[in-house]
């Protein structure tokens, strides 16, 4: 039972991270239909902010809230600036956006290594989150519980800014149908760089929370691109239920597979089981629903 106990924790641990990892892109990717290769570079800014956050003030709990707020803005930024310079000119070419922003990717990875060094930089976790709780006879690492509690008030908020919000309402009315929106007075050029910086934004967050459970280099968010990808896959492009459920289950699979076996053959297991889902349900687990015209 303990067992059990210890790999569901570990699968909703692993599931969270995937979820913050892949909120940003359900709304570039799923939303927006931009393969944005450069959002592992974003995580990866956000995991330095927190780390030249931490060098400018104590370590804190305050320290770490501060990380979170300039790690949304940073990342944010980083694709307002990615999206008004290249992506506003290839929204109608996904294979362009995929090359360019993977380009893109590869010299915000020289700039890190450039600014902060090869090796890798370690943030320390504050006080607070250190050591663990006893849940049903297992110890949780309180940094681990504290990303899955970040991820539910991450999905929260994105929630109830998309259904109860002026901009959530145009986001929804582009994606259903653009020139509609357009024709009902809606800017779709605002509605697509404001969801780009929400979409880059949460990436960076996503980087600040990883460095609380590893280090920090300049390929950081390489390690949980594809993993993003296969979640807002799964769930169904822009359905963020669809995200939290994808990754749930994904993290889940992985830890018990992991625990019966190693972590290579459960990740390739994993991804056939994607796989042979994907080909009975190719939308996802949820479709988009829009108003275009056939």
């Amino acid at each position: 039972m303990d067992v059990v106990v210890s790999q569901l924790f570990t699968g909703l641990s692993t599931g969270s991270i995937l979820l913050l990892a892949a909120l940003g892109l359900s709304l570039t990717f799923g939303q927006m239909g931009v393969i944005n290769m450069a959002h592992g570079e974003f995580i990866m800014a956000g995991s330095y902010t927190a780390f030249v956050v931490q060098q400018v003030l104590p370590v804190s709990g305050a320290t770490l809230l501060l990380s979170l707020a300039v790690g949304f803005l940073v990342g944010g930024l980083m694709g307002v600036v990615l999206e008004t310079t290249l992506i506003r000119r290839m929204y109608h070419r996904p294979l362009d956006t995929l090359l360019v922003t993977f380009g893109v990717g590869l010299l915000l990875q020289q700039a890190a290594r450039d600014v902060f060094g090869a090796p890798a930089v370690n943030v320390v976790t504050p006080a607070w989150l250190s050591g663990g709780i006893e849940v049903a006879g297992t110890v949780v690492p309180r940094s681990r519980l504290f990303i899955l509690v970040l991820a539910v008030l991450v999905v929260v908020l994105l929630s109830l800014v998309l259904r109860s919000t002026p901009f959530g309402r145009r986001v929804r009315a582009v994606v259903q149908h653009r020139e509609l929106a357009e024709a009902s007075g809606i800017s779709s050029r605002r509605t697509d760089l404001a969801t780009f910086f929400l979409g880059s934004g949460l990436a960076g967050v996503a980087g600040v929370a990883l460095t609380l459970i590893g280090s920090t280099s300049s390929t950081v968010g390489q390690s949980y691109l594809v993993d993003a990808f296969l979640v807002v896959v799964v769930g169904g492009l822009g359905q963020i239920k669809g995200a939290v459920i994808a990754a749930t289950a994904l993290g889940v699979l992985n830890s018990f597979i992991e625990y019966s076996t190693t972590a290579s053959i459960a990740k390739v297991l994993v991804f056939l089981l994607i796989v042979v889902f994907l080909q009975v349900r190719p939308q996802g687990l949820f479709a988009v629903r829009t108003r275009g015209l056939a």
